[in-house]
């Protein structure tokens, strides 16, 4: 099945086509709504379903990265997955999006933890409360889905890990002196942009340059310096982790870009091995870089291929233990 990315250009995620154009050219069905917080804060979410003849088979709950959104690239991975028949939903989180709050800063993540659980439930309920519940996520959305597994409150079926945050590549983590100063500047001023990186994110995440152009196409993208208080609490959030790789059991799949310079692939293969899930899988593509959907069609083909045939069998599976 192509990925949507293949009727995008360097404008629009939709191409030439209206956001209704393309939904009905892929054969799903699309909602929004804005949710409030327990911090009184709105949040954007939305989801898609597939329409008939094709036949619901679960729900996938969607975690988009730092400085992502669920509305512009994520969206089409969403389709992606809705059109091969599953309820599929995203959240903004805070500060990124059309969601409130101060831009691109998660001085907590747990919050942001909080808000996701809270609303994918819900979507649950209202949508297929009796089929089988998947997390997707990307990047740092990888760190708060994990985070999400090992709430005690919830229970998946299973997880796919895309180019996860479980540990920030040296090659991109700001120069020495400065990470070491990061606890300081971040108490004293938490949403001061003073944290330089090795590179934008976009320039090296994104290997084809017209998937470039469209990320930072987003009306809701700003390329700018992480915030102190974000930039210490990824750091924490990647050191809680792996301190609890043992604890994750549920069924996992990580895929990964063998030359990711954002989301260190070590500390993902690190996961693989410690995991306690039973049934685990691990894909290091060669030559790919962290944002998988930046690849050449032929990759994007293949790696979301394999995502899919995953996620089909493990549906199946799930439902079939179900009836038993």
């Amino acid at each position: 099945m192509v990925h949507p990315i293949a009727d995008a250009n360097e404008e629009s995620p939709f191409g030439s086509l209206t956001p209704d154009e393309f939904y009905a050219r892929h054969s799903v069905t699309h909602g929004s709504e804005y949710i409030t917080n327990d911090r009184g804060l709105r949040l954007f979410t939305q989801w898609w379903t597939p329409l008939p003849p094709t036949e619901l088979v679960g729900t996938l709950s969607v975690v988009h990265g730092f400085t992502g959104e669920s509305s512009w690239l994520l969206q089409l991975s969403a389709v992606f997955f809705a059109k091969a028949g599953f309820a599929v939903c995203a959240i903004d989180h805070q500060g990124h999006g059309f969601s409130d709050g101060l831009v691109h800063h998660i001085p907590d993540i747990n919050p942001v933890v909080d808000d996701c659980i809270s609303f994918f439930n819900a979507f649950r309920v209202r949508h297929a409360p009796s089929l089988p519940s998947f997390l997707y996520a990307e990047s740092l959305g990888g760190a708060i889905a994990l985070l999400i597994t090992l709430h005690k409150d919830t229970v998946w079926d299973g997880l796919i890990l895309n180019g996860a945050m479980c540990g920030i590549s040296a090659k991109f983590k700001p120069p020495w002196p400065l990470e070491y100063f990061l606890s300081l500047v971040a108490r004293l001023v938490p949403t001061w942009r003073v944290i330089p990186t090795r590179g934008s994110l976009p320039e090296v995440s994104f290997k084809e340059e017209w998937k470039r152009k469209l990320a930072l196409a987003s009306p809701k993208r700003l390329v700018a310096r992480p915030r102190a208080g974000t930039a210490r609490e990824l750091v924490r959030v990647c050191d809680e982790l792996q301190g609890r790789f043992e604890e994750v059991r549920v069924p996992l799949l990580v895929v990964h870009g063998e030359e990711d310079v954002v989301c260190d692939p070590a500390c993902a293969e690190e996961l693989y091995k410690r995991a306690a899930s039973k049934d685990k899988t691990l894909k290091i593509y060669p030559e790919m870089w962290h944002q998988l959907i930046g690849e050449p069609e032929e990759n994007v083909e293949l790696v979301y291929g394999d995502m899919l045939e995953w996620l089909l069998s493990r549906a199946k599976g799930a439902s079939d233990a179900r009836a038993a």
